[in-house]
């Protein structure tokens, strides 16, 4: 090279070359989307889930064979098609069959062949050793009752969020520290039980989609306020945030204006704002009366508003609480043991107890004002 001789060295913007980049990076997620969702919506899951089925059969004997086959010609049947009496009380009762029960501690984990029985639409499963759901569950496409109480769940997996009719889902009395944001993705969710949780102290935000849930039950938990996707839900008819760590309430409950039924009993209030006697919807409140001092006139004296306290017998208030110091030091005695049976039956009676009373509440009009001592 001759001295002196001019090179042109081409230099470019690195701003430029990133935006090419992200341009690039972003092409390839989509289609990594879109290849995701064509094997979703491809025949091969199907394939593979009928090669399974066959495999499975092989194992089994000739009269396990006979009866899983029984159960799945329950799915070929047609409910369009006109019918007589005694031919509509036959489908009531196999109608009556699309509901898969278990119950007992003897049961660690679902029976394999539930995977092949999708055509089921309701889910009983309570009082069993079972920790987690099956890897399977998305698959239940038909399923709109979930009712899954008094196990030792820990957590919800992200695939509840595809059981898109879902009309009831009820996981009280087990182990969850979380709920999967998915959840938001069950629309038509009317129902919704999380009561005795111990560790559940937050819901996600996107919750806030449930625009047809009517009940949310939250009680026995660790919250200390109201999940703000609760406040979003405008149909809610009944909330239930007893026996938490609530020490006020937001001023904004009257975004609730379909609300019914709530309570509030066994918190750490004080007071109730006066946005309450905003809700025209409101027919009954349920609050402890120990610690309230502070109860806006408009509510506790609406004719319409039935306002309940529930007040502890002072004279049982002491031992309760030294009962409270050494559950916990034989809780720290016994911590690798299994979850608390005694206290959940505590729990749930006294929830049972209230919720009759509450009804009985319902056929009564002449007081609006009630006083109970829980002893």
């Amino acid at each position: 090279m001759a001295l002196g001789r001019k090179v042109n060295v081409p230099v470019s913007d690195v701003s430029l070359i990133r935006g090419m980049w992200e341009v690039r990076v972003k092409k390839h997620r989509h289609t990594q989307k879109k290849e995701q969702e064509r094997i979703e919506q491809s025949a091969l899951p199907k394939i593979d889930q009928q090669w399974q089925y066959r495999i499975y059969c092989k194992s089994l004997q000739t009269k396990e064979l006979k009866l899983l086959h029984h159960y799945l010609e329950r799915s070929t049947l047609t409910e369009t098609q006109p019918c007589t009496e005694a031919e509509q009380d036959q489908r009531d009762l196999e109608q009556s069959r699309l509901i898969f029960q278990l119950d007992g501690e003897q049961w660690m984990d679902f029976p394999r062949e539930l995977q092949w029985m999708t055509y089921l639409k309701e889910w009983h499963v309570r009082g069993t050793r079972i920790c987690r759901l099956p890897e399977y569950l998305a698959l239940f496409t038909q399923l709109s009752v979930l009712q899954i109480p008094k196990n030792t769940i820990a957590e919800l997996p992200p695939e509840i969020g595809k059981l898109t009719g879902l009309r009831e889902l009820n996981v009280s009395y087990n182990r969850l520290s979380q709920v999967p944001p998915e959840l938001g993705d069950c629309e038509n969710l009317k129902r919704l039980e999380l009561t005795g949780n111990n560790n559940l102290s937050e819901l996600p935000f996107e919750l806030s989609s449930l625009k047809q849930l009517l009940h949310l039950d939250i009680a026995e938990n660790c919250f200390r306020s109201i999940p703000i996707c609760a406040l979003r839900m405008s149909a809610l008819q009944l909330l239930d945030l007893s026996h938490n760590r609530l020490g006020d309430l937001p001023q904004d409950m009257d975004r609730l204006e379909q609300l019914v039924t709530l309570f509030l009993h066994k918190n750490n209030l004080t007071y109730l704002p006066h946005c309450l006697t905003k809700i025209s919807t409101l027919k009954m409140i349920v609050v402890s009366g120990d610690e309230l001092n502070s109860i806006p006139t408009r509510l506790c004296r609406n004719p319409e508003i039935k306002f309940i306290r529930l007040c502890d017998n002072r004279a049982t208030a002491e031992n309760k609480k030294k009962e409270e110091e050494e559950k916990k030091k034989e809780k720290k005695k016994n911590r690798w043991r299994e979850p608390r049976e005694e206290e959940v039956k505590k729990d749930s009676g006294e929830k049972e107890f209230i919720e009759l009373y509450v009804d009985s509440l319902k056929d009564r009009g002449e007081r609006k004002d009630a006083f109970i001592i829980i002893r």
